[in-house]
């Protein structure tokens, strides 16, 4: 889980859950209807803000809103950085 990238300020690196493959009833979902997931892993924490310290940290399950963060991919793996104010909760 170790990756090479410091988040600065109030900013998270999350590395999302893979998509769901199937339905609850069995139903194999094609590529083009996957939802992009809502939760994920924090792989990587910034120092937060002078007067706001971060509340989470490495290796909290999180839920963060769908059209949150800057998708990027480093070493064939694919991370959301986002602002901690976009995470909803912690699991």
């Amino acid at each position: 889980m170790s990756v090479n990238i410091k988040p600065l300020a109030d900013r998270v690196l999350v590395e999302a859950a893979p998509a769901e493959e199937k339905t609850a009833s069995g139903i194999i979902i094609p590529d083009t209807a996957k939802e992009k997931p809502q939760k994920g892993v924090v792989v990587a924490v910034g120092p937060g803000k002078t007067d706001e310290p971060m509340t989470v940290k490495v290796g909290d399950n999180v839920l963060y809103g769908k059209y949150s963060g800057t998708e990027l991919s480093v070493e064939g793996k694919e991370y959301l950085i986002m602002r901690e104010a976009d995470i909803y909760a912690i699991v």
